[in-house]
């Protein structure tokens, strides 16, 4: 039985929307975590760190309430913005990024941490700016970190089961991701088909950390 290449394509476009906002997103806000002092930073990154211990269908639970027209947030961007995120490839998207946020945020704050202070010293010293410093001195010593962001950012996207299937449910074209397509066909018992999904699934992953651990011993070497 052939099967539907539509999952595997709408799989990837989700994985790479999230992934190229989140490098916009969690470049910045990694930054600030590595070099702020504020106060209150711990209960920041634990308020990231969430998803990587609660399980997925909780975080798509909360969501899904947020979410919702029924709710004020959800009634308002209906209203407002004529913008349903419950059911709809947006709504995925949302939900992608506030789930993979620390897989694209912690490597990126780890790598600057481990970072010589030195360096941002005597970039200060030489009359450079807290922001092109970080740009122009610090970022670029960070390549690894970062790649390794964005890699665990994409694989992670196109692992998720329970968030997307909470969040978007299970429409063909728009919501029904790879992982959903697996599970749709174990229940009809067609396994061979969704053999092929998983094997497609495991190989691009195989190949995307492959990919991270090979550019990132050569960029360390």
């Amino acid at each position: 039985m052939p099967i539907d290449w539509e999952p595997i394509w709408l799989t990837l476009r989700l994985a790479g929307i999230t992934t190229m906002l989140l490098l916009l997103i969690g470049v910045p806000l990694a930054s600030w975590l590595a070099l702020s002092r504020f106060r209150l930073k711990p209960v920041l990154e634990a308020i990231i760190s969430l998803p990587l211990v609660l399980p997925p269908s909780v975080v798509g639970f909360y969501l899904l309430l947020a979410f919702s027209p029924t709710s004020d947030f959800g009634a308002w961007l209906l209203h407002h913005l004529n913008l349903q995120l419950v059911f709809s490839f947006e709504g995925l998207v949302v939900a992608s990024l506030l789930y993979s946020l620390p897989f694209m945020v912690h490597p990126i704050q780890a790598g600057l941490e481990n970072l010589p202070v030195s360096w941002r010293e005597a970039a200060y010293t030489l009359g450079q700016s807290p922001g092109r410093t970080l740009w122009r001195v610090l970022l670029p010593n960070c390549k690894p970190a970062i790649l390794t962001g964005i890699v665990l950012t994409f694989a992670h996207t196109i692992g998720e089961f329970g968030l997307v299937l909470m969040i978007g449910g299970n429409l063909p074209g728009q919501t029904r991701v790879a992982s959903i397509a697996i599970y749709d066909e174990v229940e009809l018992l067609h396994f061979q088909t969704a053999h092929t999904y998983a094997a497609l699934l495991l190989v691009l992953s195989f190949a995307i950390l492959l990919l991270v651990y090979f550019v990132n011993k050569r960029v360390t070497v």
